[in-house]
């Protein structure tokens, strides 16, 4: 096979994992990442001749890990050979690290490599997003819209992360007990937000890739902290929303609405998971901010029909929220569960203060314009959704936007034609 796109996506695939083990073998982050972009050159250059491997990450991580030591090699020319003995073991330097890793019960290089990147020694922005951009390879430009700030802003802390890590010689050995623990909340954020990245993709291979990694390495936490409720409900919340994905877009790529999805094709295997999950989670009685999203997820998946849907019972959820962890995108969601249950003008008047906060998110401008376009204010409706196309992030999301702009102008043609001959313009 040697589809490009086919190859982009192996390489998406295999990023984890690779520089995960690459950062095993270098101990250094912008080795590890600098060894993958090589392997990914070599792919680009062999795969489409060659075909592809068999195992994409394999390949990647030995030919990264080779480039990586070629690397070391030319930069140390110069210096004197180490002893012979300490020569003559090289080959199996990685083999015992790699047996008690994995007679741990922690063996998973991209786990471990996020509980590196969430070393106290950062601060949770940065530990956040040098993870998504080490590990789940996003761009820096991905990472600054998950965190509503501009890419130069972003760029700088990703590099002050890097350097504060290398400064602060942080080993790149599995974590104790004691500082996974202190470190749990930050792995969680990171896991929620690659998990984020895949279910706002309009690429339905990326949102596969990315969703389905963030859920395995959620389920391999959930085994580490097997009593923990915000595991059980991040898993949870994760399941649950991943279970629409059949549904969420047409044959061609689309956004279906939540309230147009043929609910049949919700998986109802990993609902079941999550239900489960975010029932044991509430019965330990220590809510946090996951086991609330995903019991607002549980009501959206128990309503047989979205008519069914208990949007007062949501509402209530999102302040519940909104206490725990206050948010303008949080009072947003709380707005339009808000809007089904005292209707428009009063989820209208919860979001009109959140405008200058939320002035550069799609979203913002996409539930007001439906707001006022429910009050009739089209004019106003209709500048929302063109800010809204303006910052949409995927087609999908432009599409949708532009649905509402022509049934805007459809309506408008409707009141036209209605109109006696005399009246019009």
């Amino acid at each position: 096979m040697t589809d490009l796109a086919w190859i982009n996506g192996a390489l998406i695939a295999a990023r984890p994992q690779a520089v995960g083990a690459l950062l095993r073998y270098f101990r250094d982050l912008d080795q590890a990442e600098e060894a993958f972009q090589e392997a990914c050159l070599r792919a680009l250059k062999s795969w489409p001749k060659n075909g592809p491997p068999r195992d994409p990450a394999a390949w990647l991580i030995l030919v990264g890990r080779n480039a990586g030591l070629d690397g070391v090699r030319r930069r140390s020319r110069d210096a004197a050979l180490p002893d012979e003995d300490a020569l003559s073991d090289l080959d199996d330097v990685e083999a015992p690290l790699a047996e008690r890793l994995d007679g741990s019960h922690y063996r998973d290089d991209v786990l471990r490599l996020l509980f590196v990147c969430g070393h106290p020694e950062l601060p949770a922005t940065q530990q956040i997003a040098l993870a998504l951009r080490i590990v789940a390879g996003l761009s820096v430009k991905q990472i600054a819209r998950a965190f509503l700030v501009g890419e130069a802003a972003m760029e700088q802390r990703i590099t002050r992360a890097k350097a504060r890590i290398a400064k602060a010689e942080v080993p790149f050995e599995t974590p104790g007990a004691v500082e996974r623990s202190e470190r749990l909340a930050a792995v969680a954020a990171m896991l929620y937000l690659v998990f984020n990245e895949g279910y706002s993709a309009g690429d339905g291979e990326a949102r596969a890739q990315f969703c389905n990694e963030a859920i395995r390495l959620a389920r391999l936490l959930l085994r580490l902290f097997p009593t923990e409720p915000e595991v059980m409900g991040l898993t949870a919340l994760m399941l649950l929303q991943h279970a629409r994905v059949a549904a969420r877009f047409d044959a061609d790529g689309q956004i279906v609405l939540l309230e147009d999805q043929d609910r049949s094709l919700w998986n109802r295997k990993l609902i079941a998971e999550g239900l489960a999950l975010i029932d044991k989670a509430m019965r330990h009685r220590a809510p946090g901010a996951y086991q609330v999203q995903a019991a607002i997820a549980a009501l959206h998946a128990r309503a047989a029909r979205f008519a069914d849907t208990d949007w007062r019972g949501i509402e209530r959820l999102y302040a519940t929220l909104e206490l725990l962890q206050p948010s303008p995108v949080v009072t947003l969601n709380r707005a339009s569960a808000l809007s089904k249950v005292a209707g428009p003008a009063e989820a209208l008047e919860m979001i009109e203060p959140l405008g200058a906060r939320l002035a550069g998110y799609f979203h913002f401008h996409g539930a007001r314009g439906a707001l006022l376009l429910q009050l009739g204010r089209t004019a106003e409706a209709r500048t929302c959704f063109d800010q809204a196309i303006a910052l949409a992030n995927t087609a999908a999301e432009a599409n949708h936007i532009r649905q509402h702009l022509d049934r805007l102008t459809q309506d408008s043609a409707q009141a036209m034609s209605a109109q006696p001959d005399a009246a019009r313009p």
